[in-house]
């Protein structure tokens, strides 16, 4: 029998306690632990989906890791690589590849009767995954590509839809400067959104086979290969295996490596959500020491008693640590109710709106991940625990005989 955990029960059953002056301070304590981990729990859940979301819609654009020459450097037009390597399509086969297509880009202007936009058309082929433009459709559909016939659909972004006042199955004119210049007739098959400004209001879909012949390239001819993973935190390990595998001409670029400012600026998110823990912890863990100070100076007398009958310093420090610890788990119980409970509704409901200009979304994304929550849980208790052992010592410095006669 665990006599400690039995007092310990023993005083938060005791009638007594109800009617103690500490009741409103032991109230506090659980509420402070309630709402630190309330706050740290939709930090993680809400930056990681923030992170999440928009690592996806970028890799939607470029895919994991992309395969092009070395001539490209930061131009919107990719350079001529041959259709015939040793590494396509077999790499797709390879463990943790997903998929693996070619794809071409190519500066344009596209002008309707009142307005000019300038865009790059991203030519793809039949083995072109359109799982990503899909999920973001707004009109119309994807339209489907083969090695036979050249396509003149193409897809757009709701961004370039309403600036250029363009529908579905309307037709648009596409002119590329070059010598000569080229102009390019198109039916829009689609409009999607992703609210990743940047990107929407730069790229239009299109048959790769148009690009080949812009540039009169022959259909062994494309701009380059795009590589898709089954998960994202082996892309730089990766993207070396596939450096590796490529012809000494070619250039293997993951997606950080394409798009850095904006994976700096998502890694800056990692700092913010630490700064909040530590800081949660602080608050969480001052008033716990608050409230183990208040128990024992209320049981003083008790304690003097347990020590006159012979309990050890840590026996007596083990019934504090244990009533402590009875409000650290009430006050996460109700702390996970709260953050969870946030966070299921702005799951369900969205009702936490952000500006897509500035954020890439229009809404608050939520990313639950178990292993997360039971971390942030268990840490929480631990570091809890550790901090509570400093204040017990006070209990061995109390003497049986003074403690006796407190008052």
């Amino acid at each position: 029998m665990n006599v400690e955990y039995f007092i310990a029960k023993r005083l938060f059953n005791a009638k007594e306690e109800n009617n103690s002056y500490t009741k409103p301070i032991l109230r506090i304590a659980i509420l402070a632990i309630a709402l630190s981990l309330a706050v740290m729990l939709l930090s993680i859940v809400m930056v990681t989906g923030f992170k999440n979301d928009i690592s996806n819609k970028i890799i939607g654009f470029g895919s994991h890791i992309q395969i092009t020459n070395y001539t490209n450097n930061n131009s919107y037009e990719t350079g001529a690589v041959s259709k015939n390597q040793d590494f396509y399509p077999s790499i797709e086969n390879e463990e943790g590849i997903k998929h693996i297509q070619v794809f071409a880009t190519k500066a344009a202007i596209i002008k309707t009767k009142d307005e000019i936009h300038g865009v790059v058309l991203k030519g793809v082929g039949s083995d072109f995954d359109a799982t990503f433009f899909e999920s973001n459709l707004e009109q119309g559909e994807v339209p489907v590509f083969n090695d036979t016939l050249t396509s003149s659909r193409v897809i757009i972004s709701k961004k370039i839809a309403n600036l250029l006042k363009l529908e579905t199955e309307e037709k648009l004119i596409m002119y590329f400067v070059q010598d000569p210049p080229r102009v390019r007739k198109f039916v829009i098959a689609g409009i999607y959104a992703t609210e990743l400004e940047e990107f929407d209001e730069l790229y239009v879909f299109g048959d790769i086979r148009h690009i080949q012949k812009l540039n009169n390239w022959g259909t062994d001819t494309v701009g380059g290969f795009e590589i898709s993973l089954n998960n994202f935190d082996d892309l730089d390990a990766q993207t070396q295996k596939v450096y590796e595998k490529i012809a000494y001409d070619l250039n293997a670029q993951s997606i950080k490596e394409i798009n850095p400012q904006i994976f700096d600026w998502l890694d800056l998110q990692d700092i913010n959500v630490r700064v909040i823990l530590i800081l949660m912890l602080i608050v969480g863990g001052i008033n716990m020491i608050t409230a183990l100070l208040i128990l024992i100076l209320e049981r003083t007398r008790m304690i003097g008693i347990l020590k006159a009958i012979g309990a050890s310093n840590w026996s007596v420090r083990k019934v504090f640590l244990y009533s402590a610890m009875h409000l650290i788990v009430k006050g996460m119980f109700w702390g996970n109710v709260i953050g969870l409970g946030i966070a299921f509704l702005q799951y369900q409901f969205q009702f936490i709106s952000l500006d897509e200009s500035i954020y890439y979304m229009n809404t608050v994304p939520i990313n639950f991940n178990l292993i997360h929550i039971l971390l942030l849980n268990l840490g929480t208790l631990f570091v809890c625990y550790l901090i509570l052992i400093i204040p017990s010592i006070i209990i061995t410095k109390i003497t049986p005989v003074k403690a006796i006669r407190f008052e």
